[in-house]
């Protein structure tokens, strides 16, 4: 099981897209543990679920028969949120990744300078202030009893829980007013509100955008693999 082929392999064409993550089902983060002991979450995923890792969500399907409600909030998906220009592999460039083991020094070093280059990775400011509408999996932070008012927001099943956090351009800190009912980690949800540039330093990752969210509703539609 190469990790660091698994990691490329979500990172393609701009979108975080996990058609290899599945391998890694039962590869948990070492540092987990420590992380959910530090603050009030529930960092274990459901038992049960629709998802494997590395399943990514659809776009909202309009319905052929009817016109779409107006909204304030523009759906959006996760490459929105990189800048085009910006190539998330170029750490694992001139490497011939198939040919490697996690242990090799080679594989350590690009997937060192992966991580470092990723939390550095540069936002998309022509969003910033943009009131949207995105999908994505849920990575609670503080809790009020069994409700839910901070989490972070991921594009992929399993992200900061079962494998490494996504690029710092694809993190979400997630803010609620009122506590929301009902959502645990790795549940999947529509969140809408205005996007914000700034980073946040959590205890699950490093989140490059941030929003005090409007509303959060399941999201119903089947993962896209």
């Amino acid at each position: 099981m190469k990790l660091l082929v698994w990691i490329v392999a979500i990172v393609g064409s701009g979108l975080l897209i996990g058609h290899l993550a599945s391998r890694l089902a039962g590869h948990h983060s070492e540092a987990a543990p420590a992380m959910a002991a530090a603050v009030k979450v529930d960092s274990a995923p459901p038992t049960t679920t629709q998802y494997k890792v590395g399943d990514y969500l659809a776009p909202q399907p309009v319905a052929a028969a009817s016109a779409p409600a107006k909204s304030p909030y523009r759906d959006i998906m996760w490459d929105a949120l990189m800048p085009a220009n910006w190539d998330p592999m170029k750490p694992f460039k001139n490497l011939k990744l198939d040919k490697l083991q996690d242990d090799d020094p080679r594989a350590m070093k690009a997937l060192r300078e992966a991580k470092q280059y990723w939390q550095k990775a540069p936002v998309n400011p022509k969003i910033d202030n943009v009131a949207v509408r995105i999908p994505g999996f849920v990575v609670s932070l503080e809790r009020e009893g069994d409700a839910l008012n901070e989490f972070l927001l991921v594009p992929y099943y399993g992200g900061c829980i079962h494998v490494p956090p996504p690029p710092l351009n694809q993190i979400i800190h997630v803010h609620s007013n009122k506590a929301i009912e009902g959502i645990r980690t790795m549940d999947a949800v529509w969140i809408s509100g205005t996007l914000k540039v700034g980073t946040s330093q959590t205890m699950m990752g490093v989140a490059g955008y941030n929003m005090l969210a409007v509303n959060v509703e399941p999201y119903t539609d089947a993962p896209v693999q």
